[in-house]
């Protein structure tokens, strides 16, 4: 970014609060000041250069240029994959083929010393603002938020988005994929709007708001409202790349000169890992040769390639990883095809990649478009255990029942019936050759991954490699460079605070030019580092225990790629000036209090319930709502009841929250009040006796007691017909923990169902007139006592 830009924009806002300061005491003192004086003072149109006559015949029209774009100004497309390591995908030495990044990489550069925050919403945020994440508020996620500056899930307007600042520069701004910014508060069909991608500059969004979703039945908003995506069977990468291409074509059909901005998000690779079997079947037998062989055959193409230097060591094996040839052949088998079904997900990503940049192709915009891509949010993911998931199993189950029940189910994975992740043995070896994986800020597997930039119109030496040391807050500030455009000092009035980042544009065309980033801090959940000037301390912290117990160690990067030598111990004053450092940085940018989740602190009533509202009535005219809209606080009694009408026959779903892999859902079948109560590994159905016709209340109430483990009895779970009690059951804790973030269906049980008594989303036939949702902190709430 050009200096000279942002010292001219500073004077300029200065000179806007002076001017508006002088124009307010002015109001204050009763003095006058001419309409011409405030818009020549601090409206940002031009003055008037015509003349206005008493008719039109007698004016000397003039139109102000609105015109903000540079003339030539290049597209941007900015591409962030979720969950992949930097030994992944074969542009930098990986066994997984994406021939479109390798495009890419060849005709433009692949920065091999580039880092994220080690985990999902911390990235987005620094990405999107140029700012390191504790200091735009999200040192977590919105869902795990407390009321400290760095971790409240609210990120300020004083730091704008790229966005908010190509919108400002005349570009169409369009965002596909995941978002995972907005406080779950927020996260309703009635808003506030402003934390949204529409509210924080993006003219159109196709997307998630959560962190994860199903690839095959995703929770889909359009802008500001609910969609349900058509039964077509299509997969979610690949419906928000024909929502991009839409975006590009309407917006080329209707101005061809105005530039467009596009954040594609894809949720791959994310678990769940869910991919047609034909992109899967592709890699059948590639990875039967295991991890341990995985690694070393990386390792040599990656030396091959110039992305890890000539001499590089592989670490030994993460902890309680085994050796694959100490597995036995049902495990080599199982776990050969979680990669498998892995390695179709992100090569099925790159070919939706490719439609795009195929579409510029099409429509000659690819060589004015500059496109960064981060491959990853993070290192490979760390929360697949050490046998994979295939779907929710009994908590108190060992490692070899999961075994045994993923091995039962091998072919579901990758299917609508299964949310997958692989085993942590590849997580490992999709991050070679690093150690560690995501979550683990204080290693180079959980912030390291590769980022590859493409601009045709700039890069002189096409297939470079750049190995300065970069941030991913470095991508705002060299996009603004590189596209000539100007960052406003106030933004939807908001005063515009210092972006954090460093531009790259240095080393596009200068591959030896020294790093300018020289000074990084990590932090997530506890484990950081710092790092400066090549070297780096850190400590990866255990759950539960003291952060100042925490053991730091010492890294001198420059000499050690990959962290294999601590020498905390030959260089104590060393590790104590960098300790000394992060305390700076910690205080300078709100890293401060740690955090590592086992506080049990958080605050339900402000993360989730709007207006810490502890009762509410849902209406069978809005078929599906947020859930995140429910007064249901997880591990807390509640009540729902719905009342209705029956005539004779009546049946069908009255509310239902969640889906197939976890939640609750009411219905009438068989002339009988039914409710399921689905936690994946345990289901149950609680019945009533037959029910009366005519108008009836029917009321589901979980009276939780506190209890240890998950599957330990946790209270109990009742039906009343019209007041009386009419069936009981235990529950264990899982059975209360209901997920705010599951979709709520009225009338029905749509996307995907609760319960297997019923097909399809099963409306109900009757009359209903409305659901009410009560929290053991409603003062109208009664759990029932007759």
């Amino acid at each position: 970014m050009k200096t000279d830009n942002i010292r001219i924009n500073r004077k300029t806002t200065l000179q806007r609060v002076a001017v508006k300061s002088s124009l307010w005491a002015a109001a204050v003192i009763g003095l006058a000041l001419s309409p011409q004086t405030l818009r020549a003072q601090y409206d940002p149109v031009q003055t008037y250069q015509g003349t206005v006559g008493k008719d039109l015949a007698g004016t000397q029209q003039w139109w102000q240029d609105r015109s903000k774009h540079t003339a030539g100004a290049p597209n941007v497309v900015w591409i962030l994959l979720d969950d992949v390591g930097y030994g992944a995908i074969s542009t930098f030495g990986g066994l997984i083929k994406t021939p479109t990044l390798d495009s890419l990489a060849n005709h433009g550069l692949r920065y091999t010393n580039f880092h994220t925050t080690a985990i999902c919403s911390p990235t987005r945020a620094a990405l999107l603002t140029g700012r390191n994440s504790h200091s735009v508020h999200m040192g977590l996620f919105p869902n795990t938020a407390v009321g400290a500056p760095g971790y409240d899930g609210y990120m300020p307007f004083e730091k704008a988005t790229i966005a908010e600042i190509l919108r400002e520069n005349g570009y169409n701004t369009y965002a596909v994929g995941k978002w995972h910014l907005t406080p779950p508060s927020d996260g309703t069909a009635i808003g506030p709007f402003n934390r949204w991608p529409t509210g924080r500059g993006f003219d159109h969004y196709y997307g998630f708001l959560g962190g994860a979703t199903d690839q095959w039945h995703p929770l889909t908003w359009e802008d500001t409202r609910k969609v349900e995506p058509p039964a077509d069977g299509k997969h979610f990468t690949t419906r928000i790349t024909d929502k991009a291409i839409e975006y590009i074509a309407e917006q080329k059909s209707i101005d061809p000169a105005k530039p467009f901005f596009l954040y594609y998000a894809p949720g791959a690779g994310h678990s769940p890992h869910q991919v047609a079997k034909q992109w899967s079947e592709r890699y059948k037998g590639k990875f039967d040769g295991g991890w341990d062989k995985y690694r070393e055959a990386v390792l040599a193409e990656q030396i091959k390639l110039g992305v890890v230097p000539k001499g590089t060591v592989l670490p030994p094996r993460n902890a309680g990883i085994k050796p694959w040839d100490s597995l036995s052949l049902n495990e080599q088998k199982l776990f050969a095809r979680f990669m498998e079904v892995y390695a179709g997900f992100v090569s099925h990503t790159d070919y939706e990649i490719g439609r795009v940049v195929n579409h510029l192709r099409k429509i000659n915009q690819l060589d004015n478009t500059l496109i960064f891509v981060s491959v990853g949010d993070n290192g490979a993911s760390k929360e697949g255990t050490f046998v994979g998931i295939l779907n929710r199993n009994d908590p108190t189950w060992t490692d070899a029942q999961r075994l045994e029940k993923n091995l039962e189910d091998i072919d579901l994975i990758g299917t609508e019936a299964s949310r997958p992740n692989y085993p942590l043995g590849w997580a490992m070896a999709a991050n070679t050759p690093f150690k560690q994986w995501k979550q683990d800020a204080n290693s180079e597997g959980g912030t390291r991954n590769p980022l590859i930039v493409f601009y045709p119109k700039g890069i002189k030496d096409p297939g470079g490699i750049r190995s300065q040391y970069t941030h991913l807050i470095d991508i705002l500030p060299t996009t603004v460079e590189l596209v000539h455009a100007k960052v406003p000092t106030i933004v939807n009035g908001y005063r515009q605070e210092p972006i954090e980042g460093t531009s790259l544009a240095y080393s596009i065309n200068n591959q030896q030019a020294p790093s300018r980033h020289v000074v990084q801090h990590y932090e997530i959940m506890g484990s950081r580092s710092i790092y400066k000037d090549g070297w780096k301390a850190g400590t990866l912290h255990k759950k539960g225990e003291e952060f100042a117990k925490d053991r730091w160690e010492l890294y001198n990067l420059n000499e050690d790629f990959n962290e294999r030598f601590d020498l905390s111990a030959k260089h104590p004053e060393k590790l104590k000036e960098l300790q000394e450092l992060f305390d700076s940085e910690a205080a300078k940018f709100n890293i401060y209090p740690l955090k590592d989740g086992t506080e049990k602190q958080l605050d339900y009533t402000k993360l989730y319930v709007g207006n810490n509202n502890t009762r509410l009535e849902f209406y069978p005219e809005v078929k599906q709502l947020s859930g995140i809209a429910s007064p249901i606080v997880p591990l807390k009694s509640y009540t729902i009841t719905a009342e209705a009408d029956l005539s004779k026959g009546a049946e069908g779903v009255l509310f239902a929250i969640g889906g197939r892999f976890s939640g609750v859902s009411l219905f009438v079948k068989e002339g009988k009040f039914q409710v399921t109560n689905n936690v994946g590994w345990k289901t149950s159905t609680i019945v009533s006796k037959t029910l009366p016709t005519g108008p009836v209340t029917l009321k589901y109430v979980v009276s939780y007691k506190e209890a240890k483990d998950l599957a330990d009895e946790a209270g109990t779970q009742a039906l009343y017909v019209n007041d009386q009690k009419v069936a009981e059951a235990p529950i264990v804790k899982a059975q209360a923990n209901i997920r705010n973030t599951d979709e709520i269906s009225v009338g029905s049980d749509l996307v995907t169902q609760v319960s297997d008594k019923y097909k399809g989303t099963y409306p109900f036939t009757g009359k209903l007139k409305k659901i009410i949702v009560e929290n053991s902190l409603s003062p109208q709430l009664t759990l029932g006592s007759k």
